[in-house]
Parts: structure tokens; C-alpha cells; sequence
């Protein structure tokens, strides 16, 4: 067992390294509720903080703080007013939302300062760094209702935060604003967070939250691009307001600049690290540009390419390519790239004075398979192929022969190929030949 777990820990700190390397010097900014701090388990979160920090990796934390100011409201025996999910901060309100935000922030700031020897911050020194930097303006009078000292942002001091992610502290933003006439605003830590990413340009946001985004069949939703998100929104009616509110927001910060927003569900232990540590992450990814795509390979595709064939290569699946082949072919391939890496490929081959192509070197990842990511490249390959008039579609497989039959291949002699092919067929393989029309 304990190889075991040595060998799980060999192989995922080294499939971390590329996001490690991918990282530093990124600026992340990371929102999270006033419920997570009454969590036990806060300190596991405010570790990985640390470690995140220790990466090199530029971080604006932002926290909530909606249970401890309902706490003291209780306290004051003042009622919990809220409109269209809006706080309606009155005078009593506001000086409950100032006593719990300052204590709140308090608490952190001494967790993040936290330094014991052999515990997860030995040795971190990290120095965190709280200010004004967020200006507000009255939330005001919306369909009669007053909100008074509830306000919405204005401006996020980006000049101030960037030069203290510079100096290499954490900077850390509360659900307060402040106005140039001197106000105090209460504002939603999830404003405050999509406000600053997009001032600060950040690489991500990240929301912990405290549901995941789910199917109809109750699976995480792994991957959202910003059409999608749309489209999600404006066909479920009846989401949770606050998971609606954050998917507005991720759509919003999309359109202005955020490449990347991560959903992540803070009650799994380290499932910050697995987000962003591992390429299919524990959340869900909203992103501008598609998180995985097919598309025509390049010649910098070789090398994972290579990597991808090479087991099927030593199992005999496959026909060994060298890399000087490969790359002198590169063209006829198309591949499935996930996050950088290259998950699956496909091989097309037409021939001179011919209407019939030849499907070759289709290889899924072995982490990836049975998820369709094969059926995708052959589909991809069919309508290309009949926008260049291509009739037929052949194969040779020593191993895979149910998988084409069951896309539509059937068997097929060996003198229907093209005369070229009929001419390098290896008989030592065997290969069975399957053909289909399109």
C-alpha cells in the first residue's frame, strides 16, 4: 500500500508541473463566503493559500461575511432585510456590517499570519495587506425600494493592488467600499471579486462556493464556455439566485478580459489544489476560449503526438511512425487538444484520381477514453472528407474491428483498396480492411 501511494504521489507532483511552471507570476483572484470561515476546516483552505503563495502565484483574496453580520443584526435584534437577494443596509445594519467585516478580516489576517513549526505555514511569512482600494457608489432607489448604505462598485484601485502584488504580498479585500465623500458602502463580495479581476486583468477567477454546478443527472458540470453560460442561464429558471449571480458574473468578467473563472465547491478537502493542479480539475471551468477543441494538427503537435501512439505503438495497435515521418505528414492529422495537451489524433490520407480516403493512427489517451472523444475525431474527419468529394472511407485495424463496424464500417476485401495502398499492405499484420461510403 505504501508503494502504492508513493507511486500516485510521484505521478501527480509530477503532472502538477506544468501548472506550477504555468502559474508563477500569474495573479489569481480567490472568492470565498463568510460561512467558510466558520468552517472547521478553514485552516486546510488558508494552507493551501500559502502553497499557492509559495508557487509564485499572485493572489487577491476576497471574503464574505453574510453569517457574521446576520449574527450581530440578531445580536440588535434588527431585522434581516433583504430585496431582490440585495441587503437593504440601513444605519443600524451598516454598523453590524462594519463590526463583523472588521473582525472577520481580523481573523484571517492572523490565520494567514500563522508561521507554527511543522504545520503546513512553517516558514510561509506570508504579509497580507488590507487598504481602501475599492470605491462605491450608492446601490440607490430601484423600483421604490431604498437601499441606502448598500452600494455597487465603482472603481477598484488596480495601480495599489498590482504594486503590492509586486512587492509580494497577498492582498486581501473585504465586502466594503468606500466613496470619495467619505461613505462606507456594504457591497457583495462577489462584486468585489469580478470587479477586481477585471481591473487587474487577472489570469483567473475563482469562486468557492458552497454548491456545485450541476447535470440533470446530477454529475458536476466540468466546463462551460461563455456561449454556453449564456445559454445556460437563459434556460434554467429555477437555479439557486446565488449560483445564478455568480454565473452572471463569470459571463461578465469573460467579456471583459477574464480568460478563465473557476466554480469550486470549498467543502471538498483540497479541491482548490485539484482545480487548478490537475488537467480535468474538481469544478467547473467557464472559459472564453474552449477548454478543449478538435482541430487541424501543427507541427508543434508532434512531440504529444509521439507520446500519445507510443503505447499503442508497443502493443501493436498501431503502426510505428517515426518522427521525421510524422512530421512530414503532420497535415493529415487532426487532434483533440484538452488544456495544452494532446488527448486523441486522427490520420487522413486521400489518394491521386480516386474518391475514396483512408482513416489511420485514430489513438484516445488512455485517461480519456470512452467519453467520445474518438467518435468526435471520426465525424471530424467524415465532413472534411465529403467537402472534398471523397465517397468512401477505409481502414485497416488488427484490434479495434467492432468499434468501426459499429460506426457504420463494413468488411471489405483487400483488392477494394486504392492500388498505392494495396501496394505498401503489410501481410505480416493481417490487418482486416473495412470501408464506408459517405
Amino acid at each position: 500500500m505504501k508503494t502504492t501511494n508513493n507511486s500516485e504521489f510521484t505521478y501527480l507532483f509530477r503532472n502538477s508541473a506544468p501548472y506550477i511552471n504555468a502559474f508563477r507570476g500569474r495573479t489569481f483572484v480567490i472568492v470565498f463566503s463568510g460561512d467558510a470561515l466558520l468552517d472547521d476546516a478553514f485552516d486546510n483552505l488558508v494552507h493551501d493559500f500559502a502553497l499557492l503563495h509559495s508557487l509564485g502565484i499572485r493572489l487577491v483574496l476576497v471574503h464574505g461575511a453574510r453569517p457574521q453580520i446576520e449574527q450581530r443584526l440578531a445580536l440588535f435584534g434588527v431585522d434581516v432585510n433583504y430585496a431582490n437577494n440585495i441587503r437593504i443596509t440601513d444605519d443600524t445594519a451598516l454598523q453590524c456590517v462594519k463590526d463583523a467585516v472588521g473582525s472577520t478580516r481580523c481573523e484571517i489576517e492572523a490565520l494567514l499570519s500563522m508561521g507554527l513549526a511543522n504545520s503546513p505555514m512553517a516558514g510561509a511569512r506570508l504579509r497580507v495587506v488590507s487598504g481602501n482600494f475599492v470605491t462605491a457608489k450608492p446601490y440607490g432607489v430601484r423600483d421604490g425600494i431604498d437601499y441606502l448604505h448598500t452600494g455597487e462598485i465603482r472603481r477598484i484601485d488596480n495601480d495599489a493592488i498590482t504594486d503590492l502584488l509586486d512587492r509580494g504580498n497577498i492582498v486581501l479585500l473585504s465586502p466594503i467600499a468606500y466613496s470619495p465623500t467619505g461613505e462606507i458602502f456594504n457591497v457583495t463580495a462577489e462584486s468585489v471579486a469580478s470587479n477586481t479581476a477585471v481591473a487587474l486583468h487577472a489570469d483567473k477567477l475563482i469562486y468557492l462556493t458552497e454548491k456545485l454546478l450541476l447535470q440533470d443527472n446530477n454529475q458536476t458540470i466540468r466546463e462551460l464556455s461563455l456561449k454556453a453560460t449564456k445559454q445556460y442561464l437563459a434556460t434554467n429558471d429555477t437555479l439557486y439566485p446565488h449560483t445564478r449571480n455568480i454565473l452572471q458574473s463569470a459571463a461578465q468578467v469573460c467579456e471583459n478580459g477574464v480568460h478563465r473563472v473557476h466554480i469550486v465547491n470549498r467543502n471538498t478537502d483540497g479541491a482548490l489544489l485539484q482545480e487548478l493542479f490537475t488537467r480535468d480539475g474538481i469544478g467547473t471551468l467557464i472559459s472564453v476560449d474552449e477548454y478543449e477543441g478538435t482541430r487541424a494538427a501543427k507541427i508543434e503537435d508532434v512531440p504529444g503526438i509521439l507520446e500519445l501512439i507510443k503505447p499503442m505503438e508497443q502493443l501493436g495497435i498501431l503502426v510505428r511512425r517515426s518522427r521525421e515521418r510524422l512530421e512530414m505528414e503532420i497535415s493529415n492529422f487532426v487532434v483533440v487538444e484538452r488544456d495544452g495537451m494532446i488527448v486523441a489524433c486522427a490520420a487522413s490520407y486521400t489518394f491521386d484520381e480516386t474518391d475514396i480516403a483512408e482513416l489511420a493512427c485514430l489513438a484516445v489517451h488512455s485517461d480519456y477514453q470512452d467519453q467520445g472523444r474518438g467518435e468526435t475525431l471520426l465525424n471530424y474527419i467524415e465532413n472534411t472528407a465529403r467537402q472534398n468529394n471523397i465517397k468512401q472511407l477505409f481502414v485497416l485495424s488488427t484490434r479495434t474491428m467492432h468499434w468501426f463496424q459499429e460506426r457504420g464500417f463494413s468488411t471489405a476485401d483487400i483488392n477494394t483498396l486504392p492500388i498505392k495502398r494495396k501496394t505498401l499492405y503489410n501481410y505480416q499484420r493481417n490487418s482486416k480492411v473495412f470501408i464506408k461510403s459517405l
